[in-house]
């Protein structure tokens, strides 16, 4: 498969050698410096775009790309209010584009548990959640896009949490989130449920970028020979073959 790179970055660099390392051709690397080349032959014989860049570029470096006629999957967050006019770049051009808060797969399984942890808490109010999201400190938005991820799951799933908030003196019915930047931290996320009596713990722990480097590539692959706004969950479906997981993946498919 052709992939197009755009950022190149740390995280545009693992791609690359991830890709490559599964077989696939580079046939363009985008970065500031260069966004001319998205009139390059180079750029339009790809198969997809991957794209890792920040968030005041990754609407116009999506957007050109599909303009182009050429798949892409993006990573970048803090972006998430212009992605429904990528959906109307999808429906309106039959383009192909994939996004994801985290490519992890390990994340995406931990957003499956955080909802089913949430389905069960409901039933016992006498417990407050909390999440505390850590990463390197080079990442400037917070909390992160994983974090926003996982409260929405607790949301959706708990009708006694009704928000998320950063303020730490947020009225009962919000989840609290803490952010930590520290060294070179890849991204760890901790949701805990606490009562006057025991506290339930869950985490996870990403140990480098190679699992979200790892599960962009895979994303490509999976995009290939389709069409339309997918995100993770539509790729988890095509792995999964347990209805009751699927449905804890996507309540709103039940």
């Amino acid at each position: 498969m052709k992939i197009a790179i755009i950022g190149y970055g740390k995280m545009g660099h693992v791609i690359e050698r991830i890709a490559r390392e599964r077989g696939h051709e580079i046939v363009s690397i985008i970065d500031a410096d260069n966004t001319a080349n998205f009139d390059s032959p180079a750029f339009a014989s790809a198969d997809v775009a991957i794209e890792f860049s920040t968030p005041s570029t990754a609407f116009n470096n999506c957007s050109a790309a599909l303009d182009r006629g050429v798949k892409v999957v993006s990573g970048t967050t803090a972006w998430a209010d212009r992605l429904p006019e990528i959906k109307n770049i999808c429906e309106n051009q039959g383009a192909t584009f994939f996004w994801s808060s985290n490519y992890s797969l390990g994340v995406n399984v931990f957003f499956a548990v955080n909802r089913y942890l949430a389905t069960i808490m409901s039933g016992f109010p006498q417990y407050t959640p909390e999440m505390t999201e850590i990463h390197h400190i080079h990442k400037l938005d917070h909390p992160s896009g994983t974090a926003i991820s996982l409260a929405e799951g607790i949301i959706q799933s708990d009708p006694t949490v009704t928000a998320w908030t950063e303020n730490p003196a947020a009225p009962a019915g919000s989840l609290i989130i803490n952010h930590k930047r520290e060294g070179e931290v890849p991204g760890t996320h901790i949701i805990k449920w606490d009562s006057s009596v025991d506290t339930i713990t869950i985490e996870h722990c990403a140990k480098s970028r190679e699992g979200f480097a790892l599960g962009a590539v895979i994303a490509a692959e999976w995009i290939k020979d389709r069409q339309g706004f997918l995100t993770m969950d539509n790729l988890m479906h095509s792995f999964i073959k347990n209805t009751a997981l699927l449905d804890i993946l996507n309540p709103e498919k039940k």
